[in-house]
């Protein structure tokens, strides 16, 4: 059916609707459902196989201590030091001292960690002053994770999964939170949700790179929801690129994160074009030095990006990564399997290096919340990457999946407590501008909203990459505002029951108000500090920017004040 003659929508109730299925969503959903509130469960793709988590194939921070000791203190030090600074302390607590716990739930729930003499087995990762690192196998625990919730959801009761389905607007009445308005893809369809708490599980915003390790669906949608529905936004200059992104040969069929386990546990070494090491000539930048064999992302993020500039990069604009050094038996007994895929793409890591090179992978800001994954709008829930504040200016490895697991339980419990609390506020009227604007789609000449994207990615790939200079971001935010201005107010339709353009629409709609939300912050935050780097502006300046900032809108265009971290008091 044409969007511009939607009939009425179809109208559905629950206590507690989560948008987003990937690893925090399926877990809130859980706990929601484990409070006793009913539960909606939507995305945009099939349940429990978007977003990250599915798509993860390392390992999962937590101060399990069955192989060395450790206690979820030594954790949170490692997180408050990779985060620079500007980590909500309560947020990174929480995420320390909770992921054990969660952990160990999941290995009640079969995940399947790696063991070694009856205990799960850890491994040491960049950033961390000990092994804490547990996986199912290095290339196989997203997966394995997604597939445990995936069952826990299917032995269940109260939580309806719905698939297919686009979020357009939080519904909102009288300031708090009653539900959303949707787009149901495969029928055109409009849909109204009543719920008494809705909690926001999108992931993240790398999709709106040219070059990223996202899922499709990860163009930061949560975060332009949460802004319209008058919720803040935290950090949303710090987007995190994994440095070592497969570059060359051609791979086909495997993931382009996929070398940090190797690195891991192999060793591998970062050369240039010299076929020299390089990673210690960059360990002390900002007067930082890891005091491990790899540095953290952020470092070695500059520090390959760095060795191109100057001209000793490899042949496709990369680092090399070279295992040569390895005896193949031992690389062999680490990844069998994968040994053998990669042979199949021609790459024989026993006798050359591969080429790689930084690739957007993680977003360290997000939706503001308390320590209960409240937004400041009263029913409004966010956990998983969705959420900002507990990395700071750069995430430590691992955090990831501990980050969904523990904020998605918690987001999960309070919903359902305050569902229980509630009275039913939702109004038709709270859905009227949604349908309002889905009735006003027209198929008509208008820019391709599908190319728009393209550009709106090669635009934050270059301006807005991880090494980023004054005239390169106000470039991009001139170009934000013109792509804004070429797609207009009003949708653009193709006039069908299943309507790509309209998606695609719906979709830059909230890629252009986010890539907004990240670049004016970044021009604001004149410093380099973890994952935002300056060129005109090297190294920290703690006495004006060791302080967040928090993004709102407001007549339409982008608001920013500071706050000092933690503690949410305004700073001058």
């Amino acid at each position: 059916m044409p969007s511009s003659e939607l009939t009425d929508a179809t109208h559905l109730e629950t206590d507690v609707l989560v948008i987003g299925a990937g690893g925090a969503g399926m877990y809130a959903a859980l706990e929601a459902a484990r409070g006793g509130a009913s539960v909606i469960l939507a995305d945009r793709s099939l349940i429990g196989r978007g977003g990250a988590t599915v798509m993860a194939q390392m390992t999962v921070a937590a101060a399990l201590g069955e192989q060395t000791p450790d206690h979820w203190e030594h954790h949170l030090a490692d997180t408050l030091n990779a985060g620079r600074g500007l980590c909500d302390e309560r947020l990174a607590a929480l995420l320390c001292e909770d992921g054990p716990h969660r952990l160990r739930e999941m290995d009640a729930w079969k995940v399947g960690w790696a063991r070694e003499d009856g205990h799960i087995k850890q491994a040491q990762a960049p950033g961390h002053d000990r092994p804490r690192c547990a996986y199912v196998d290095f290339l196989s625990t997203g997966p394995a994770v997604s597939k445990t919730l995936r069952t826990q959801l299917n032995n269940a009761s109260g939580i309806r999964r719905i698939g297919d389905l686009v979020i357009v607007d939080i519904a909102v009445r009288d300031n708090e939170a009653c539900g959303a308005t949707a787009w149901h893809l495969t029928t055109g369809q409009a849909v109204t949700i009543a719920a008494r708490a809705v909690i926001i599980a999108t992931g993240g915003l790398t999709g709106l790179y040219r070059r990223n390790s996202a899922s499709s669906n990860m163009g930061g949608d949560g975060y332009a929801l949460a802004l319209r529905a008058g919720a803040e936004l935290i950090d949303m200059e710090f987007v995190q690129f994994f440095p070592i992104g497969h570059l060359a040969p051609r791979l086909v069929g495997m993931d382009p994160i996929m070398w940090d386990p190797f690195r891991y546990k192999l060793g591998g070494k970062l050369l240039n074009a010299e076929m020299r090491e390089f990673e210690d000539d960059y360990a002390a930048r900002d007067g930082r030095s890891d005091g491990t064999y790899v540095l953290t992302r952020d470092l070695a993020t500059y520090a390959i990006t760095k060795e191109v500039e100057a001209g000793r990069g490899s042949p496709a604009g990369g680092a090399y990564l070279s295992f040569r050094h390895v005896p193949e038996a031992d690389i062999r007994a680490a990844f069998g399997p994968v040994v053998d895929r990669l042979l199949e793409n021609g790459i024989d890591l026993a006798q050359r290096a591969v080429e790689v090179a930084p690739i957007a992978h993680y977003h360290m800001g997000g939706i503001r919340v308390d320590d209960r994954m409240q937004t400041g709008v009263p029913g409004l829930y966010a956990c998983g990457e969705a959420v900002g504040g507990a990395n700071g200016a750069n995430r430590l490895s691992g955090n990831a999946i501990t980050e969904a697991f523990v904020f998605g339980a918690r987001a999960g419990r309070e919903a359902a407590l305050r569902a229980k609390a509630a009275t039913a506020a939702w109004s038709p009227g709270a859905a009227r501008p949604a349908l309002d604007l889905l009735r006003s789609a027209s198929k008509r000449d208008a820019p391709n909203p599908a190319a728009m994207v393209v550009k709106l990615q090669a635009v934050m790939a270059d301006d807005v990459g991880p090494f980023r200079t004054d005239a390169k971001l106000r470039s991009a935010i001139a170009s934000i505002a013109q792509l804004k201005a070429d797609i207009g107010d009003t949708p653009i339709s193709s006039a069908t029951a299943f309507d790509p353009v309209l998606v695609d629409w719906l979709d830059l709609r909230n890629m252009l108000q986010v890539a907004q939300s990240v670049a004016v912050p970044a021009l604001a935050r004149t410093e380099s500090r973890g994952a935002h780097q300056r060129d005109d502006h090297l190294g920290l300046d703690d006495a004006a920017w060791r302080v967040n900032q928090i993004v709102t809108l407001a007549d339409g265009g982008i608001s920013l004040r500071k706050v000092e971290p933690t503690t949410g008091k305004a700073a001058s």
